[in-house]
């Protein structure tokens, strides 16, 4: 007697959204962690320019003379966790409100105005994902800052808490991490949606019938031209981001503390260090939409919703 296997039905509704949240959440937090080296040295490189004013190569050397190699996985912690938390709000929060905007215009003017839905999509998803990634944030810049400060995510987080409270210590850098993380989500998924749709078309053969090595490869290529792009609209906020965290108590709305801080900067010092940002977040948002996109397959959490003209 012969037996039939029936197809596990796909994932709906907040199972397929918890899938989505949970791919997010490990891409960011794996990329993101695997990066803290090329991360700290940046912020370095932002918080002391005078110290460290040279490429990326020889920072990473002079940081291993002066500090040791350990220094370089500072902050370490909380930047896992911190991108593990705003992995999930991020993608799992885009794949949501892209299914509502869609369900609320329908699929053929959500496809004629796809590019607005993406960026309004990420916007949205970003703004809660910051939220849940500023208090680590905060903690993992003051610890790349101030070595001495504590000894790790737990004692960094616990101190900055009852030292500078909720506000000051966690959200101080809020506004900028806004300024920083919206445009580059928004940039990022863009970019990434519309170069992939155009490379899916040039190919001879149908995303459908696609090998995964190959989506695979096309989420890597798309994410990498994503990231560049993103990384030099991001990257004046991200600059701020950093010198705000490292202002212990400064006095002042956050809002002026910006401003003086852009125009003691200028134009140049709000561009410091974007070689090796670049670098870092065209890799860190490759590696992201490729391992997004394969642990959607594993979960099979293949159930999102597809506005792009991908049809030959």
């Amino acid at each position: 007697m012969s037996t039939t296997t029936t197809p596990k039905p796909s994932p709906q509704g907040v199972d397929l959204y918890a899938r989505f949240a949970l791919a997010g959440a490990l891409c960011c937090g794996i990329t993101h962690g695997a990066l803290t080296p090329v991360d700290v040295v940046k912020t370095l490189k932002q918080l002391e320019p005078t110290v460290y004013n040279r490429g990326m190569v020889a920072s990473f050397r002079q940081v291993i003379s002066t500090k040791g190699p350990g220094a370089l996985l500072t902050g370490i912690g909380p930047t896992f966790a911190g991108y593990f938390l705003q992995g999930a709000f991020k993608f799992g929060g885009y794949e949501f409100f892209k299914k509502q905007f869609v369900t609320a215009v329908g699929q053929e003017k959500a496809v004629e105005n796809r590019t607005a839905i993406y960026l309004a999509s990420s916007a949205m998803a970003e703004f809660f994902a910051d939220v849940a990634l500023c208090p680590l944030e905060a903690t993992r810049i003051r610890l790349v800052s101030q070595p001495s400060f504590a000894n790790g995510l737990l004692g960094g987080f616990t101190r900055l808490y009852k030292e500078e409270g909720i506000l000051r210590g966690f959200y101080s850098g809020f506004v900028p991490i806004l300024f920083k993380q919206i445009p580059y989500t928004m940039a990022k998924f863009v970019v990434f949606e519309l170069v992939s749709e155009q490379i899916f078309k040039a190919l001879p053969t149908k995303k459908s019938d696609l090998s995964n090595g190959m989506i695979t490869t096309v989420n890597l290529g798309s994410g990498l031209v994503a990231g560049a792009c993103a990384a030099i609209i991001s990257q004046p906020a991200d600059t701020l981001l950093s010198k705000i965290n490292k202002q212990k108590g400064a006095e002042g709305s956050i809002t002026s503390r910006l401003v003086t801080l852009a125009k003691e900067l200028g134009p140049k010092g709000l561009f410091l260090g974007l070689g090796t940002r670049i670098v870092m977040v065209g890799v860190l948002t490759a590696g992201q939409f490729a391992i997004y996109g394969d642990i959607k397959r594993v979960l099979n959490a293949t159930g999102g919703t597809e506005i792009g003209k991908n049809s030959h």
